[in-house]
C-alpha cells in the first residue's frame, strides 16, 4: 500500500514537472520567435548587397523551429496532464530531432563562422560596382550605410573617388555634413560596413544563441520527464 502510494506520488511529481518544463520551453520557444523575427524585418535590406539569401533563410529556420517548440511544448503539456503515452512518445522523438538539430546547427556555424564573413566581404565589395546602375543595390548600400551608421566594406576609401552621401556623417533631422568633395574623417562614418555587419550578426547571434541554449537545457528535462512518465503509466 505505502510502495504504491509512492509510487503515484513520484508519479504526480514528474507529470507536472513535466508541465512546468513544458512552460518554460513554450516561454523561450515565444521569445526565440519574437528576436527572430525582430532580426528578420529590422536588418532585410542587407540581403540585395549579399546576394544571398542565407542571412534571412537561416532567420526563417529559426522563425520554424520556434513556432515547432512552442507547439510542440503544448503537445506535451497535454500529453502530461491527460497521460497519453502516445503523445509523450511523439513528444519525445520531436524533442529529440529538435535537439539534435539545434546542436548540428551551432556546430556548423562555430566551424564555418571564418568562410561566412570571407564570403559577405566578396558580395559586398562585387555589389559596389552596382551602386547607381542599380536600384535595388543603391538603395540597400544608401540604408545599410545609413541605418549602421558605417561606409563602404572595410572603410570608406573603398568608394575611391565615389562618395555616396549616405557616408556622410548625420548632424540632426536628417540633414547631414557634407563629405563627397573632401571626405574624411570628420565628416565620414569610420567604421567599414562589413564590420559593422559581422557585429551586428554576432550580437544578436549571442542573444539568440543564449536562449537557444536555454530552451535546449530545459528540453533535456522535458525529455527526461516525459520518459519517466512514459515509463510509469500502466
Amino acid at each position: 500500500m505505502g510502495f504504491g502510494s509512492r509510487m503515484d506520488c513520484c508519479r504526480q511529481f514528474v507529470k507536472y514537472s513535466l508541465i512546468v518544463s513544458n512552460f518554460i520551453i513554450f516561454v523561450g520557444g515565444a521569445t526565440l520567435f519574437c528576436l527572430s523575427l525582430w532580426t528578420l524585418v529590422d536588418r532585410n535590406f542587407m540581403n540585395d548587397l549579399l546576394d544571398t539569401n542565407l542571412f534571412s533563410g537561416a532567420v526563417y529556420v529559426l522563425l520554424v523551429t520556434s513556432l515547432t517548440i512552442c507547439v510542440l511544448s503544448f503537445v506535451g503539456c497535454v500529453g502530461a496532464s491527460k497521460e497519453v503515452k502516445c503523445l509523450l512518445l511523439t513528444y519525445f522523438i520531436i524533442v529529440v530531432l529538435i535537439f539534435v538539430t539545434m546542436f548540428i546547427g551551432g556546430i556548423l556555424g562555430f566551424v564555418f563562422r571564418e568562410r561566412v564573413q570571407q564570403t559577405m566581404r566578396q558580395k559586398l565589395r562585387s555589389s559596389m560596382s552596382l551602386y547607381g546602375s542599380r536600384r535595388d543595390i543603391t538603395e540597400s548600400w544608401d540604408q545599410t550605410q545609413e541605418r549602421l551608421q558605417c561606409c563602404g566594406v572595410d572603410s570608406w576609401h573603398d568608394w575611391n573617388r565615389l562618395i555616396p552621401e549616405s557616408c556622410c556623417q548625420e548632424i540632426f533631422g536628417g540633414q547631414r555634413k557634407e563629405c563627397t568633395l573632401l571626405p574624411g574623417v570628420t565628416n565620414l562614418y569610420s567604421q567599414g560596413c562589413l564590420y559593422v555587419t559581422t557585429s551586428f550578426m554576432r550580437d544578436h547571434a549571442a542573444v539568440i544563441g543564449g536562449t537557444a541554449i536555454a530552451v535546449a537545457i530545459i528540453m533535456i528535462f522535458g525529455m527526461i520527464f516525459s520518459c519517466l512518465l512514459f515509463t510509469m503509466i500502466e
